[in-house]
């Protein structure tokens, strides 16, 4: 389809976030009697919908967080994936965090929240009782030096792709026009930190009343064309202020796939597992030489996965070295190619599934790298930013939550229509000078 010269409202990117955007506005618009026609358009850059990030995207949906504000925004979330699972290819497995005892108090209180929140979730706490709770789900489990379960009983995963082509059969059914094959190269606006007016991509230029940008990794790239900051003062949990920190931090997701039959990892009663997510701090040992990996904290999570067509999962990311320019403009593309996974990835994940459940010992020739992981966009302090900008621009920096969150798009499109949302007023920009960030936990993961 043709770039067409005006929109209402134009939302860059076709992945989970500009779609649920349209998704919601569209839907509000219609149940108000207002016509579509013409009204909300979406461009990206690539040849199909859901090409970039959430196109390989493990398709992990849970609510275990740390942070009270993440909890709740999750929890949202959460419900609109339960709202329609067909079209969503959403399946609601469940979610599990299996930790040693530096985390145990943790997820004790992201238990103790959780409940706040009526959202449904068991704790389970000591080494002997979390050994059985397990043993009682997988009779070959085996991971050392847990002392903690938190088994959520809402969450689970959704197949990537097909629940974006369920999303964009809504956009499209209420009228929404998806431009593809457009890559944006700049605002047209009265003057700096004025209102956009128009946006100019390689397929001609679109004028706009209001412009949502829901660019996953590539996000930083449109913050510079607005002339947002690149460093900024940020004030921290204690007081103390820092100058000159950098906005974006990118990091290298690590995931892979074990090419063997997904249904080898159901529980005992033959049922497909919750989503497994494992923090430990006892030594991991190679399935290859036998020869210590580490004996520092470690996590991996894994699930077994039709879409992917094995058991697929990752394990804790690693930064990006500096200077990244290059690879922010296409994290996914030949641009990444020197930053691609470590090599010790697979080794490290294949031997911590084979410490968690023997059914896994011996299977390190059944690694495969599948296009999953990429490099992700973080935020100064690892959480998602969303906020208006230049009068009449609303970002959505997911800060690699993303996929999941198939909420926030929903939530940003209540706000367009001049309604604003409690949910979201956590994530706003000014969080950072005002010293308002959101507290940390001792995962080893930096979104934790």
């Amino acid at each position: 389809m043709s770039l067409p010269s005006q929109a209402e409202y134009v939302i860059i990117g076709a992945g989970i976030h500009g779609l649920s955007t349209a998704w919601r506005l569209a839907e509000n618009l219609t149940a108000a009697g207002e016509s579509i026609d013409g009204r909300i358009v979406i461009i990206d850059k690539a040849s199909e919908i859901a090409a970039g990030a959430t196109g390989i995207a493990c398709g992990v949906v849970r609510n275990n967080y740390f942070q009270p504000a993440m909890r709740k925004l999750m929890a949202h979330s959460v419900s609109v994936w339960e709202s329609d699972p067909e079209a969503f290819s959403y399946h609601a497995n469940g979610y599990m965090q299996i930790s040693c005892e530096s985390m145990r108090e943790d997820v004790k209180q992201i238990h103790k929240e959780q409940q706040a929140i009526g959202y449904e979730s068991v704790f389970i706490e000591g080494e002997e009782e979390s050994r059985e709770y397990m043993l009682n789900m997988f009779d070959d489990w085996q991971a050392k030096g847990i002392t903690s379960v938190l088994h959520e009983k809402p969450g689970g995963y959704a197949n990537n792709v097909k629940a974006m082509e369920g999303l964009s059969k809504k956009v499209l059914d209420l009228g929404v026009t998806i431009v593809l094959d457009t890559e944006v190269t700049g605002f047209v606006s009265a003057g700096e930190g004025q209102r956009v007016t128009a946006v100019e991509t390689s397929n001609g230029t679109i004028a706009c009343d209001k412009l949502v940008i829901g660019a996953g990794p590539w996000v930083r790239d449109f913050w510079t064309m607005l002339g947002l900051p690149s460093q900024i003062e940020l004030k921290d949990l204690d007081g103390n202020v820092h100058k000159n920190v950098d906005m974006w931090v990118f990091w290298q997701l690590e995931e892979g796939v074990l090419e063997i039959p997904p249904e080898t990892l159901v529980t005992n009663d033959g049922k497909v597992p919750p989503v497994m997510h494992v923090d430990t701090d006892a030594p991991l040992y190679s399935v290859v030489d036998g020869s210590l990996i580490t004996d520092k904290l470690w996590g991996i999570y894994y699930k077994p996965d039709w879409g992917f067509g094995g058991i697929q999962g990752g394990a804790a990311p690693w930064k990006v070295p500096t200077p990244v320019d290059e690879v922010a403009i296409d994290p996914y593309g030949p641009a990444s190619t020197e930053f691609v996974a470590s090599k010790e990835f697979p080794e490290m994940w294949v031997s911590a599934l084979a410490h968690c459940h023997k059914r896994f010992e011996g299977m390190m020739d059944k690694y495969h790298k599948e296009p999953s992981g990429g490099i992700g966009c973080m935020t100064a302090d690892s959480f998602p930013v969303i906020d208006t900008y230049n009068e009449n621009v609303t970002i959505i920096a997911d800060s690699n939550h993303g996929y999941k969150m198939l909420g926030v798009g929903c939530l940003v499109a209540e706000e367009l229509l001049g309604e604003k949302q409690e949910l979201l007023e956590p994530f706003r920009f000014s969080r950072f000078k005002e010293g308002k960030l959101h507290p940390v936990s001792n995962s080893p993961y930096p979104w934790s």
